[in-house]
This record gives C-alpha cells, sequence and structure tokens, in this order.
C-alpha cells in the first residue's frame, strides 16, 4: 500500500442517504486514510442500490490509486451529478477497494456511521 494511504475495514454499520433515499447500509465498509486528508468511507457495490446511479463520462487521476469513474445519483426528487466515485482497476497497492464506491461529501448526500 501507498505509505501515506492506510485502509481498514470501518468500524460498525453504515448508510448512505439522497433525496431521502437510503442508497445502502452495510457493516462491510472500509475506511481509506490518505495523509492527513479527512478518512472517506467506501461502501461496497454490493451494499449499494446501484438503480439510484447512472455512470457518467467524468473521469478524475489520482496517482496513489488510480483512475475513478464518476456516478450522478438520480432519484423521484432531483439529480446529484457525479457525486459519487470508483476505482474499478485500482492500482495495486490499494487493490481492497475495487468494487466499491465512496460519496462526496454535500448536503444532498449523507454518509454516516448507525
Amino acid at each position: 500500500m501507498a505509505k501515506h494511504i492506510t485502509i481498514r475495514k470501518a468500524p460498525g454499520k453504515w448508510s448512505v442517504r439522497s433525496g431521502g433515499a437510503i442508497l445502502g447500509e452495510t457493516t462491510d465498509a472500509l475506511e481509506l486514510v490518505e495523509g492527513d486528508k479527512e478518512p472517506v468511507i467506501y461502501f461496497p457495490r454490493a451494499d449499494i442500490a446501484m438503480a439510484f446511479l447512472d455512470r457518467t463520462d467524468k473521469v478524475t487521476h489520482c496517482p496513489s490509486k488510480g483512475d475513478a469513474t464518476h456516478f450522478s445519483i438520480v432519484n423521484k426528487s432531483s439529480v446529484t451529478e457525479n457525486a459519487v466515485w470508483s476505482y474499478e482497476d485500482p492500482i495495486a497497492a490499494v487493490s481492497s477497494i475495487k468494487e466499491y464506491l465512496a460519496f462526496y461529501p454535500m448536503d444532498s448526500v449523507k454518509v454516516e456511521q448507525l
């Protein structure tokens, strides 16, 4: 793993909501800490209602993790553009986040420990 990145199983149960809809809950979340940045919670895809997510054309690159694809959250009341990212083919040092999704912190998206 990259020296400045640590990944561990996030303790407890985690939830993500948007627009009043529960997108997912899991006890299998991962917590990624990169340097002095805030920890990021990654949710297994299997525990997220993927029907709420539409893949977009946005791709970002992180030298420590690889290329991230993005998704918008679509529900009855709104669309939150590029609110979710996933490293579908991460570099070997962080391969444990493959098949996981993370959510940008914003007013319309709530990630919380239950």
